[in-house]
């Protein structure tokens, strides 16, 4: 096994380089699009801009250059955004190579086609380059910042073919950072969260029970397993973005509820990327695709995008006909 790239500098990329820059098996290429992220990594070994406060090891080399980061690659690590996934690996087909590794580590769903971003990363490879990759997606409850600093931490790989989710396994884990294997690719990327007011725990406890009932109906319909969404990348992603203060996505639905319209939130945010606020878009696709009832989604949908109150959303919700559980 040679090289790993990771495409994608931001918090969770650069947790990634940290976790498998201190086992100091292989040598790592993180690309950044931003020059002031090259610039702090190589002179001060931390993304000031991203992850501030967290040591990179010197295993792991910066580099603006799509072709520098792919040389001689035998793994792909993907955290760029959602929204940008495609574009980049359009870029990035030149230099790809049949028995490469691709790992999804991008949670969302991209708007317009409502592909998971491994059936993106695959048309575009298999379009551009002339080969369908090897793809395993990652994904679980992980704080950058938690991840980062060593705090003990749980994640899927998922792929259909089991010794390539092994493989994956192998080469991330280590003794603060357990990765379980799932061959539920569906599923593990679907898993989602949505999040909204500060009306106390009987609220968080509710939206997470019904918000995972919705995003299970979601994930059946689109052939996942059932039992995925009960694991690390379901209710444990959606617990994390529920009640953690580090949650981006929590951060936008607690900043709509106490008023503030979305551009000046998202504006506040300084290049960090929110993906739910993409990924409900796409989910309103999927659910309308495959008649799926969504009611917290539409209501989320609503306040992202239509300018709703949160209180008047959260009305609707509670005056909804009674349902059985």
């Amino acid at each position: 096994m040679s090289d790993i790239a990771i495409i994608g500098a931001g918090a969770w990329g650069t947790a990634l380089s940290i976790v498998l820059g201190r086992k100091g098996k292989r040598r790592l290429r993180l690309w950044a699009r931003e020059k002031e992220v090259c610039d702090s990594i190589t002179s001060r070994r931390c993304n000031d801009l991203f992850l501030p406060g967290q040591q990179i090891p010197p295993s792991v080399s910066v580099t603006n250059d799509l072709d520098c980061a792919l040389q001689n690659a035998a793994i792909v690590v993907n955290v760029v955004p959602s929204h940008h996934a495609r574009r980049i690996f359009e870029q990035m087909a030149p230099q790809l190579r049949s028995g490469m590794i691709v790992v999804s580590a991008t949670k969302g769903v991209e708007e317009g086609t409502l592909l998971r971003m491994s059936e993106v990363i695959a048309h575009v490879v298999s379009n551009s380059a002339g080969f369908t990759p090897a793809i395993a997606a990652l994904s679980g409850p992980t704080f950058a910042q938690e991840v980062a600093r060593g705090d003990p931490t749980a994640i899927t790989a998922a792929s259909q073919d089991s010794s390539l989710a092994a493989l994956i396994q192998s080469e991330f884990s280590d003794p603060a950072f357990r990765v379980y294997t799932n061959d539920d690719v569906i599923g593990v990327e679907l898993g989602g969260a949505l999040d909204g007011l500060q009306l106390g725990h009987n609220t968080v406890a509710a939206l997470i029970t019904r918000g995972l009932a919705e995003v299970t109906r979601l994930a059946v319909a689109c052939g996942a397993k059932r039992e995925t969404l009960a694991g690390l990348a379901g209710m444990g992603d959606l617990v994390l973005t529920c009640t953690g203060g580090l949650s981006r996505n929590r951060t936008v639905g607690v900043e709509l509820g106490k008023g503030r319209k979305l551009p000046e939130i998202i504006a506040g945010m300084h290049g960090m990327v929110a993906e739910g606020v993409h990924t409900t878009n796409a989910a309103m696709g999927l659910a309308q695709k495959f008649s799926v009832e969504m009611p917290i989604t539409e209501q989320m949908h609503a306040i992202l995008h239509d300018g709703k109150a949160p209180r008047d959303a959260i009305r609707e919700l509670m005056t909804r006909p009674g349902k059985v559980e």
